[in-house]
């Protein structure tokens, strides 16, 4: 009889793929597969469908997507045969059940099992149901090398479907789960509780390997970690960085116990939210095959810190910034933008807008006879900056970077296009007060792997000095809108938290606000249709998050 192993190394290989490219993605894992080897590793644990890259959405519908996949997973199996680590990895595989989420574990050269994931999301950024089929019923553990090893899928474990506990009944020593978990602030806290909650239920150790990267609005901000039997954090990895750590797992008398492993520190709240901000920014760029970006640096608050993370995210020489001036640009912003540009270091060009905009209103002057200038008119000004930035972008195959934030574009306070031109807008998930308490941070902080300077990169005048579009002559934001403290919890409450509007008035607010603020926010939502795409920070992002009718007359009126 086979002495059953003492000790299992584990490598996590939390590593960053890009959708689509299949045989990059295989690439990469041969890399982390060396590495681990190197390592002294006898198993490595990659990540939900990382072959594919995650999510694939509707790829996965296209046959000849899935038979790339499949023969890559079939490569990679057959590298298996040089005596190294075996390998568990995910990839989507179609069978007579169907087309499903899956991971091979291969070992020995040859595929020696194959799981399906059982429970697929279908809420907030996740559809799976729509493109794949769950597996057919529970599958046991596979035998590695000697050890039972239990494989549940991400969604495998969120959910009360018991699939945890039969896994352990079922013979499983230890579970290894590949995930895809996207960030939103504070969620590291909520997986820790999930694998907390299925430890207590099965009574073995968990190890949770997340992907890492942006795809698209979503970051995955890996942090793989694992719970002991015990219940205890057995090891974290580091959140937003690529590695492959290796674990050693030791059998005890009351089964595996993690031996050596990483204890990697979290990053608090603002890092957190900016190194995703940055994260999302610089694979968005770099994915798609941009060289550079573009933006408006107009002396406010949010192009300002926009620059910032285009920096940190892509380095000075793949910046420049643009300052488009009109007759309402005050001399402050002028300067503040000035002095932004030169603090990060990137490329500052001023480009006046008088003509063009000027050119407009003559060009009008026979319909407009007779009616009062007004909004028609400041929209002119932003639309002839949007399209001096496309200008840029089309000349010089530059993105144009967008920098509305969420509480402007929760309430349509942004102009189609004009300032919401661009490719994409690493704060579209970031409400106004929270833009500000990212900017004091980065102030202070320089965030691991920014290409950006240190010090103050976001001159302190433009943090203080009251917002404005100076779309006309002395104009604030709070002009059109409450103050942002108020209006950023009132919107939270309305988006994040769905409350009805006497709920939110209970909280202390103004009644003819909040029906004002619930009201704007409902009429916005063609805008919100046309923007760019943007990182998700909070629990409910436009778009992915929140499907609202453009065409709705519901108002809550208590």
């Amino acid at each position: 009889m086979t002495k059953k192993p003492d000790i299992l190394r584990i490598a996590i290989a939390q590593l960053n793929p890009t959708v689509g490219d299949v045989a990059g993605n295989l690439a990469k894992a041969r890399e982390a597969r060396a590495d681990a080897a190197r390592q002294g590793a006898d198993l490595v644990l990659y990540t939900e469908l990382f072959l594919a890259g995650y999510p694939p959405e509707d790829l996965v519908l296209k046959p000849a997507f899935l038979k790339v996949c499949e023969k890559a997973a079939q490569e990679f199996a057959a590298d298996t045969s040089d005596g190294g680590p075996g390998v568990i990895i995910g990839t989507p595989l179609k069978r007579k059940s169907g087309t499903h989420n899956s991971i091979i574990v291969a070992d020995g050269g040859k595929i020696i099992a194959e799981r399906y994931k059982l429970d697929l999301p279908n809420y907030g950024e996740f559809d799976e149901k729509r493109v794949f089929q769950a597996g057919p019923e529970i599958q046991g553990p596979v035998n590695f090398r000697g050890v039972r090893i239990g494989i549940p899928i991400c969604e495998d474990i969120w959910g009360d479907v018991g699939i945890c506990e039969s896994l352990a009944e079922s013979g499983a020593e230890i579970l290894l789960v590949p995930n895809g978990s996207p960030y939103y602030r504070a969620k590291i806290d909520v997986r820790h509780q999930v694998v907390i909650r299925q430890v207590i239920e099965c009574g073995l150790p968990i190890t949770y390997a997340n992907q890492l990267g942006g795809q698209d609005e979503l970051i995955f901000d890996g942090a793989s970690f694992a719970i002991g039997a015990d219940k205890t954090l057995a090891f974290q990895m580091s959140q937003f960085e690529e590695a492959v750590d290796v674990i050693t797992w030791k059998r005890g008398e009351d089964g595996w116990v993690c031996a050596e492993g990483p204890m990697s520190k979290i990053p608090e709240r603002e890092e957190a939210d900016y190194r995703a901000c940055m994260l999302g920014l610089r694979d968005y760029v770099n994915k798609n095959g941009f060289k550079n970006v573009v933006l408006g640096l107009s002396g406010g608050i949010d192009s300002a810190i926009c620059a910032a993370l285009a920096v940190d995210a892509l380095g000075e020489e793949r910046l420049r910034a643009v300052m488009m001036p009109y007759r309402y640009t005050s001399k402050d912003s002028l300067k503040d933008a000035e002095d932004c540009a030169r603090a990060l270091g990137c490329r500052y060009d001023i480009v006046p807008i008088f003509e063009p905009v000027e050119g407009f209103l003559h060009a009008l002057t026979q319909l407009f006879e007779g009616t009062k200038e007004g909004i028609t008119e400041e929209n002119l000004q932003s639309r002839a900056r949007g399209t001096i930035l496309m200008a840029i972008s089309n000349k010089f195959g530059s993105m144009v970077v967008t920098t509305g934030n969420k509480s402007e574009m929760s309430v349509g306070y942004a102009t189609l296009y004009g300032d919401m031109n661009g490719g994409f807008n690493p704060i579209k998930d970031l409400y106004k007060m929270q833009v500000y308490a990212l900017s004091r941070w980065r102030n202070s902080h320089v965030p691991p792997g920014a290409l950006g300077p240190s010090g103050e990169v976001i001159p302190k005048n433009i943090i203080d000095k009251a917002p404005s579009a100076e779309l006309r002559e002395n104009q604030t934001d709070q002009d059109s809108l409450p103050p942002y403290p108020v209006l950023d919890d009132i919107l939270e409450c309305l988006v994040e938290n769905e409350m009805g509007v006497d709920d939110i008035v209970a909280r202390g607010h103004d009644r003819a606000t909040v029906t004002r603020v619930e009201h704007l926010l409902y009429i916005a939502e063609y805008k919100r249709r046309q923007a760019a795409p943007g990182v998700k920070i909070t629990r409910k992002n436009f778009g992915r998050d929140r499907r609202y009718p453009i065409t709705n007359r519901f108002r809550d009126r208590g």
